[in-house]
């Protein structure tokens, strides 16, 4: 990828990245905080603000070192984790899901959102191709984000709603692997196995949803 193009695709990716993951981390903290934990609340990262959930490594510098290292063909990246203490909440095995289950569903809210977009630039008759991109854009980092994020094992939010699930003995084995997830996780990324047997269905099936739930908008465009 050339420089010119290079710059382009920043640009286009930008502002639906920075959406994706403050709000990602913003529905964590607020869930947690209408669930009893108010740690988040009181440090400021309940907010539409990015710059308190950017991480300089993860957000910054990971992802465009990764996307000029394979000529674009991987990307991967971060947000700071909002701080939650799972003891806090009401009730600390069932709410640790739904304050897991918000940053994904708050990425599928979006992507339906910039599908909305795409259709309103159309029925408005704007034609403009950077509009349309960054949209499009929009729509797959977000897909991106909620499919890869519900992988079940911790940290990842995915992990975190399974042990919520899961009877107790079974919560605390799994809990336990946590420190390492991250690793694992990264490693079934390089060898293929999450992009084969997890994204590519779980998007497959999450473009098929927003297919449907944005298909009257379609059809009154059609009209």
């Amino acid at each position: 990828m050339n420089f010119p193009d290079l710059i382009q695709t920043i640009l286009i990716y930008a502002l639906p990245v920075v959406f994706a993951i403050t709000l990602h981390e913003a529905a964590h903290g607020y869930v947690a905080h209408r669930l009893g934990d108010n740690t988040a609340w009181m440090m400021g990262r309940v907010t539409l603000n990015p710059l308190p959930h950017i991480d300089p490594m993860g957000t910054l510098v990971m992802p465009v070192v990764l996307f000029l290292a394979t000529g674009g063909n991987f990307l991967f990246g971060y947000a700071r984790p909002v701080p939650v203490r799972f003891g806090n909440l009401n009730h600390p095995k069932r709410d640790m899901i739904w304050v897991a289950l918000a940053g994904p569903v708050s990425n599928l809210l979006q992507a339906l959102m910039w599908g909305v977009v795409i259709y309103a630039l159309a029925g408005a008759g704007v034609q403009e191709r950077f509009f349309l991109e960054v949209a499009k854009a929009g729509i797959k980092v977000n897909a991106v984000m909620f499919a890869f994020n519900l992988f079940p094992l911790p940290p990842l939010d995915g992990g975190r709603i399974l042990v919520g699930l899961l009877p107790w003995k079974q919560a605390v084995w799994l809990s336990k692997v946590e420190p390492w997830g991250f690793y694992i996780v990264m490693a079934l990324v390089v060898m293929g196995f999450i992009n084969t047997f997890w994204m590519a269905p779980l998007m497959a099936v999450t473009f098929e949803l927003l297919r449907l739930l944005l298909s009257p908008l379609e059809f009154l465009l059609k009209s």
